[in-house]
């Protein structure tokens, strides 16, 4: 495993494209890595941890702040 940290902008997209970032972003780094997503997609709070259960990566955490959630994915081999 590794400590590299990634963030991801996904502001302003709507469902499926942050998901699709993530994915496209994930698929660069190395396992372990862990990539932070910035989303603000309504949709991203049931997307999100459903496509890090079908592709393996681990949800590490979720939160939202003031519209903004940030998802810490980890990324899976």
């Amino acid at each position: 495993m590794t400590d590299d940290i990634h963030t991801l902008d996904a502001l302003g997209l709507l469902c499926p494209l942050p998901v699709l970032k993530a994915r496209k972003r994930l698929q660069k780094l190395a396992i372990g890595a862990q990539l932070t997503m910035l989303a603000d997609d309504p949709a991203a709070i049931v997307d999100v941890p459903m496509f890090c259960m079908e592709a393996g990566h681990v949800l590490v955490s979720c939160s939202d702040q003031d519209g903004v959630q940030a998802y810490v994915i980890r990324k899976a081999g």
